[in-house]
């Protein structure tokens, strides 16, 4: 056992549990009476859809670890067997809650003209309709499986469901539910009425089978192993090597089995025999819990009522009036915070580089994109029209792993040069260059950002991004692409830091200067927003940083096993979380440095595997205009009293208590979106000229 004080493990909470504590956040959005009915419906859906990522990846390193005979603790002190009994019991209690709230929801939707039938309160005509809808719709791509006679047995898909029915023989069949229809039947009625597609099956599943009668059925659903890694330096081809990669996870070991209530006894036997799972691994859950269900019927159409209010993006700031963006950014940098303002510059830039005869070159990484990406669609055009084309992608983004595998493919046929980043390491970085001769000169532009090149998710997560013409940032990016088409080897940076060379480093650095430069008349102060604190190096830095009597506060939106107000290590540290309409995505660094005060941006957050395992960057913000917007941004997310929970040292979060004037962080940044969008235009049509009435 370490003699370092500062690794003593009551000071560090346990990195799954502390994740499971940020999706109980989101379980407490989705059972919020001030939020709209079907905004609850969707935040019920998310609970689900993290919990299924969480076992995919999470758990199934943990059973992996436990079936190895790992006994090392983590920095809390836990076992993976410890840890897994833990998450059993924590999940179990998150999915009663869950449950509870899906049936309110339900029963609320009822009241508002949308039900949800279950099968024992279906009609005679009811049953009639849905007879003919399953023959007609259902029944054409239904594949029954006899599970128990075929050689080898098939493998049943992972993350779907299933209604497995006992015949009078006692055999034991299985159908998958296909995942290509629509999760709802819709019943007749005056009203919205609606029953489970999977409902539908079971009770016609006899249809499939003539001459045998059903005498059972229950639904089940397989979680399997998704932690499948490649291993570059064994793989020349990568593209076929992560292809392997994602088929293989269909073939994985399961590490979660659901089953609906009271499922059949000889079922469940049947099922205990083919996943050879514990019994606190096994989850009895009602499909209505289920993502894609609840996610389809947030959006049923007809009930805007019980929505949000738009929140349209705005122009940005920065570029209102503007028309060239290579004019605009020649003459000053842009901050871009979305999404309260549009993310439509950024796919602008890359098309009017498509465009452009005066670009020769241009060069991105592309980490998730959308699936009708324009981005992607720009960068085929400027190959085409004869632009020198280099696309970072990283097939190894989990879970977009086939979607990026098709655009990589579709890059290369457009006449893109497409790599993959270096050995050992994702390239999860966020940039953009295009080289563009001016006159008798080279220039080069830039973009960096904290979140992905996804105009989607760039409607949905809040971030912000840096235009900018700055040429040391410019040098800096063209040699970290260098890095990565493998032209050269880390070099000296003007402006940036690198992961994993040198960000683990600088940050600790960033901190410790934080503590030197900190006095008892004027403390130290150090503001952070990030998705995720997990590093034990940097927790460590923090804790001493608190020991000299500087004041941090850190705004983690998911996971922290860094454990604040512990008297002696922590007791000048305040942990809080928003979760709220967007996803929190934004990573901001700021240090007062005793009145020289440093803002930054990175697209990495403060754990491990970002900071030793991917190429990140961190970017410093130069202009004085833009550190103040990004301090105030701070200060508003650390002055939220409305969506900001407060980490407690026992590991707990509680809403922060409200003294003053409400603030929701979230809202004021979209007024104050709008807000500079009307002075500007109103600043705009004071000077207007005037014209004659014939005009």
């Amino acid at each position: 056992m370490s003699s370092d004080p500062l690794r003593a493990r009551e000071l560090y909470f346990n990195r799954e549990l502390s994740w499971l504590e940020f999706n109980d956040r989101v379980l407490r959005q989705a059972l919020a009476d001030d939020l709209p009915l079907m905004e609850r419906v969707k935040f019920l859906a998310i609970v689900s859809s993290n919990l299924d990522e969480f076992f995919l990846v999470r758990v199934a390193g943990l059973m992996t670890a436990r079936a190895e005979g790992v006994r090392r603790r983590d920095p809390s002190g836990m076992t993976p067997a410890e840890q897994l009994q833990a998450v059993s019991t924590r999940t179990q209690q998150m999915m009663r809650e869950q449950r509870e709230g899906v049936h309110a929801a339900l029963g609320e939707l009822a009241k508002a003209g949308l039900t949800v039938v279950p099968p024992a309160e279906w009609t005679a005509g009811d049953r009639a309709h849905l007879q003919n809808y399953f023959a007609k719709e259902i029944l054409p791509v239904l594949t029954p499986l006899a599970v128990q006679e075929l050689r080898p047995s098939p493998r049943l898909s992972g993350l779907q469901w299933n209604v497995a029915a006992v015949l009078r023989n006692e055999r034991i069949v299985v159908t998958p539910v296909p995942q290509r229809i629509s999760r709802w039947a819709i019943l007749p009625g005056e009203s919205v009425r609606l029953a489970r597609v999977e409902d539908v099956i079971a009770a016609n599943v006899g249809a499939l089978f003539p001459g045998a009668e059903v005498v059972a059925t229950s639904l089940f659903r397989i979680t399997r192993d998704a932690d499948v890694s490649v291993d570059r330096d064994e793989n020349d081809d990568m593209l076929e090597a992560v292809e392997r990669a994602v088929l293989a996870r269909q073939r994985r070991p399961a590490v979660r089995l659901q089953v609906s209530p009271a499922v059949d006894a000889r079922i469940r036997a049947w099922l205990d025999g083919l996943v050879k799972l514990q019994a606190d691994e096994v989850y009895e859950m009602d499909s209505s819990l289920d993502a894609a269900a609840l996610m389809e019927l947030s959006g049923w159409p007809g009930f805007d009522a019980l929505r949000n209010v738009e929140w349209p993006p705005q122009p940005p700031r920065d570029l209102l009036g503007s028309e060239d963006l290579f004019e605009t950014v020649s003459d000053h940098d842009v901050l871009l915070f979305h999404p309260y303002e549009t993310f439509e510059p950024v796919v602008r830039l890359v098309e009017q580089a498509a465009d452009d005869p005066a670009v020769l070159a241009i060069k991105q990484t592309l980490y998730r994109t959308s699936g009708n990406s324009p981005i992607v669609r720009a960068l085929g055009c400027a190959a085409q029209n004869g632009k020198e084309v280099t696309v970072l992608v990283e097939l190894r983004a989990r879970f977009d792993e086939a979607r990026n595998i098709q655009w990589a493919r579709r890059l290369e046929d457009l006449g893109c040069h497409v790599i993959y980043g270096i050995a050992g390491y994702k390239t999860h970085a966020k940039a953009l260059l295009i080289v563009r001769r001016q006159g008798n000169r080279i220039q080069r532009f830039v973009h960096l950002a904290t979140g992905n090149y996804n105009d989607r998710t760039a409607k949905l997560y809040s971030d912000f991004g840096l235009m900018t013409a700055d040429r040391d940032i410019a040098g800096d990016v063209s040699a970290f692409f260098n890095l990565l088409t493998g032209a050269s080897e880390s070099v000296g940076w003007s402006k940036l830091t690198i992961a994993p060379t040198g960000l683990q480093r600088k940050f600790i650095d960033l901190i410790d200067r934080e503590s030197q430069v900190s006095t008892p008349d004027r403390p130290g102060l150090i503001m952070a927003k990030v998705n995720s604190l997990e590093d034990p190096e940097i927790c460590r830095a923090l804790y001493r940083a608190s020991q000299k009597g500087v004041k941090i506060l850190l705004n983690v939106r998911g996971l922290c096993v860094l454990r604040p107000g512990v008297e002696g290590f922590s007791e000048h540290i305040e942990v809080r979380s928003i979760v709220d309409r967007y996803l929190e995505h934004a990573r901001i660094f700021y240090f007062l440095n005793g009145g020289h005060e440093e803002v930054y941006l990175a697209s990495a957050d403060w754990m491990r595997r970002n900071l030793l395992k991917r190429l990140e960057i961190l970017f410093p913000i130069l202009d004085a205009g833009f550190k103040k917007r990004l301090i105030d941004a701070l200060n508003t997310f650390f002055a939220d009293n409305v969506k900001s929970r407060r980490l407690l040292s026992d590991g707990t979060y509680v809403p922060v208590e409200c003294h003053g004037p409400r603030v929701r962080a979230q809202a004021k940044f979209h007024k104050d979106a709008i807000d500079v969008t009307h002075l500007v235009e109103q600043a705009a049509a004071q000077f207007r000229p005037l014209k004659s009435p014939k005009e």
